[in-house]
């Protein structure tokens, strides 16, 4: 259960009242676009309020005078699926930072200039959104802005979202040491043991961590691994 720092309020009017309960912000979204979750993972209390902020509880008669029903779970997908999510202005500042770090974080690990075929800095694609005035929204997922964020920039810098393939050849010293963590970070499209006891292999990744892994053979051979982007 998520902590009430970190939560919100999802708030519902019925007649002259609300209704309120406190939520996770990310599961409530999901919940609120019809994705089947556990409620008991989206809220943070187990109590309807007609004030959350204040600590006010609704009263059973007051729950089934308007919702037909006492039933926690019943009432907060109701006012969940039919209400508002309210962000404090704190809360709002802090998943705007947070979902645009994971905007740019997932653009950075998965394009690159398909001129160059080299893959954008977090920095650049920054800079990119910021010159296309594209504003995160703290109530949308971050999937649907990535697609966005990515049309946005596009007049700004060339990208586009690309898989690379990369052959390595592995000196049999590393070879199977190596193996295990190349497997972890890359999809592994073909390979073969040879003789010598190295290994050569064909690994598939999204271009913009292609960087990355370059870092991690040399990391794992000390340097004396060969790459070859395909």
């Amino acid at each position: 259960m998520i902590s009430l720092d970190e939560a919100l309020i999802a708030r519902l009017k019925k007649g002259s009242k609300h209704f309120e309960v406190f939520v996770d912000p990310d599961g409530a979204l999901e919940y609120k676009k019809g994705k089947e979750l556990d409620l008991e993972d989206i809220l943070a209390a187990d109590s309807i309020f007609t004030d959350a902020k204040k600590g006010d509880h609704a009263s059973e008669n007051q729950l089934i005078d308007n919702f037909g029903t006492d039933d926690l779970y019943e009432i907060a997908d109701n006012i969940i699926k039919h209400g508002e999510l309210q962000l404090t202005q704190e809360q709002r500042k802090h998943f705007l930072e947070e979902k645009t770090k994971q905007v740019i974080n997932i653009i950075a690990q998965n394009a690159l200039n398909p001129q160059t075929r080299a893959p954008h800095p977090p920095s650049r694609i920054e800079h990119a959104m910021e010159e296309a005035k594209f504003h995160i929204d703290p109530l949308k997922s971050v999937d649907e802005q990535v697609n966005e964020a990515m049309k946005a920039i596009r007049p700004i810098i060339p990208i586009r979202f690309e898989e690379v393939d990369v052959e390595v050849h592995v000196p049999a010293s590393y070879a199977a040491k190596s193996y295990g963590e190349i497997a972890h970070f890359s999809t592994i499209v073909k390979e073969n043991w040879l003789n010598d006891g190295s290994w050569v292999g064909v690994v598939r990744m999204p271009a913009g961590i292609q960087n990355d892994f370059y870092g991690l053979v040399n990391r794992l051979t000390k340097g004396d691994a060969e790459t070859k982007l395909l």
